[in-house]
């Protein structure tokens, strides 16, 4: 099991950005949850299996249609295994 905080960069605010987020999640099992920050991007905040959550990573690059994803940063941490499920964060 891994844990990452992804950060997106881009036209990601107003977007659907955090719902396309929670989509993925849940279709690849993926827990956590995903906020806007105030500074413009996106925090994503997820914990799985390491396949799963690199496939997680990989769509989140391409993000919704609606977005433009410009940066993606990717941090891994130790998890925690707190999360029951993937949740929108306000």
């Amino acid at each position: 099991m891994i844990g990452v905080k992804i950060y997106i960069s881009g036209v990601v605010q107003g977007v659907g950005f955090r719902y396309f987020a929670r989509k993925l999640a849940k279709e690849f099992g993926v827990k956590g949850f995903v906020k806007n920050l105030r500074d413009g991007r996106v925090l994503a905040v997820a914990e799985g299996q390491r396949e799963q959550v690199e496939k997680f990573i990989s769509e989140i690059r391409k993000g919704p249609t609606s977005a433009v994803v410009k940066k993606v940063e990717v941090e891994e941490y130790v998890p925690s295994g707190n999360y029951r499920d993937f949740e929108i964060a306000f």
